[in-house]
């Protein structure tokens, strides 16, 4: 077959979903083609509306929330379907000149401009899209799509009320890189980083957002009273990097941790009598120490990686991520059985990855400061649940089943065409 993928890459997992579908069709004989369609049509809008996305996405959440909860509206979603229309007329002559026996859409601008085309007889192509994230939104629903395979079963139903037929729905999962389901030896990686297999390990994800919240985080869970080692992937962000690394080697002093004279002279001013004052300002010394000493343990084992290619296998090395709920990057922590603690949801989208995680205990909300994360790690039973739960939510077979699916729907086609 010849498969056109149409994407964007607002938002960041779209583009990793479409190339991972490329790849196993293309080890499958297949001819592939991904195409970034709002690049393709206009640079300077896609660098606009891409922009656009981060812009609200880190600094206006809260009208970010308000655009999203309008465009799952059917009357703002009919002025979006204008706008497209206009548009979708650019793609056109592309597809003419691949011309692919079917086209497959990861996100929700590609699939309406894919429909309008269809639905004007500009094309003639059967189209499949690929929800990527874990709860459905008017923008990836439109008229002209055959088929839409969605992250989990509870969307059917969902679907359903927004207008979709049952018997278009294919609860198969988030097509990701076959890698995350490739078991590692976490022995043999923790080794060649220096760090004990025995230990719990945390892997903190930074995603594209943010450097104040990811240190404050980090420094939080220093703090932690247990022993336990810490991965960070900073991803392409250097100022994060930087700030991740000076963190985990500045000493606890320079952090601003009270002294010993300070902490007594502090309760000498505040408590009456002399003997309790010395037992304890003697007990919050000790206290302290041991702090500091949990702490200059973590920062002797955290390990700080820029952009890496790896994420797999750092995946299948810890015991817990802390994490972004991504619509991607969820999927691939759950294809390596790893409970999640959730930071930073944006409202939209990622708030209600968010909720479908945590309502099947496979991950936590991370509250103010790291007593969540201490108390799931002092919790083995909660811990080991929660990667049963994981485990359970099971959708290794996505792209073998993507494949099979896109199969039928072209031979459907070609046999209603030959008649």
């Amino acid at each position: 077959m010849k498969i056109m993928i149409l994407s964007a890459t607002t938002g960041g997992g779209h583009m990793r979903a479409a190339n991972a579908i490329k790849d196993y069709l293309e080890s499958l004989a297949n001819e592939v083609i991904v195409l970034d369609t709002l690049e393709y049509i206009n640079p300077i809008l896609n660098k606009t509306i891409t922009e656009g996305y981060e812009y609200l996405a880190k600094k206006k959440p809260g009208l970010y929330k308000v655009l999203y909860d309008s465009a799952n509206k059917k009357s703002i979603m009919q002025a979006i379907a204008n706008v497209n229309n206009f548009i979708s007329k650019k793609l056109a002559p592309l597809i003419d000149e691949y011309n692919p026996d079917i086209i497959v859409t990861t996100h929700p601008f590609s699939t309406e401009m894919a429909s309008r085309l269809r639905g004007i007889n500009r094309i003639n192509t059967p189209v499949v899209c690929i929800m990527t994230d874990y709860a459905p939104h008017r923008t990836w629903i439109s008229e002209n799509v055959d088929a839409y395979v969605v992250a989990n079963d509870d969307m059917i139903k969902s679907m359903y009320d927004m207008g979709v037929p049952y018997w278009k729905v294919y609860p198969y999962g988030i097509p990701i890189d076959g890698a995350f389901y490739t078991k590692k030896d976490k022995e043999i990686v923790l080794k060649e980083m220096g760090l004990n297999p025995k230990l719990p390990t945390i892997l903190i994800m930074a995603g594209s957002f943010g450097v104040k919240n990811i240190l404050s985080i980090y420094q939080d869970v220093l703090e932690i009273s247990m022993y336990f080692q810490i991965i960070v992937i900073t991803g392409r962000n250097e100022e994060l990097y930087n700030s991740i690394e000076e963190a985990a080697s500045t000493s606890v002093t320079k952090r601003g941790k009270v002294s010993g004279h300070k902490l007594l002279r502090n309760y000498m001013s505040r408590l009456k009598s002399k003997t309790f004052k010395l037992i304890r300002v003697q007990k919050n010394r000790n206290i302290q120490h041991k702090t500091n000493q949990y702490i200059d343990f973590h920062k002797r084992n955290t390990r700080i990686l820029y952009f890496t290619k790896e994420v797999d296998k750092y995946m299948q090395t810890a015991d817990l991520i802390i994490t972004k709920p991504g619509g991607l990057t969820i999927t691939e922590a759950l294809a390596c059985n790893l409970p999640m603690a959730i930071f930073d949801a944006i409202p939209g989208q990622e708030k209600e990855n968010a909720d479908f995680l945590v309502s099947n205990n496979m991950a936590i909300r991370l509250e103010k400061g790291a007593d969540s994360i201490k108390n799931l790690l002092k919790n083995s039973e909660k811990l080991k649940s929660m990667k049963s739960s994981c485990e359970i939510f099971n959708k290794s077979d996505s792209l073998k089943r993507i494949n099979l699916l896109l199969e039928r729907i072209y031979n459907i086609y070609n046999y209603s065409h030959l008649k």
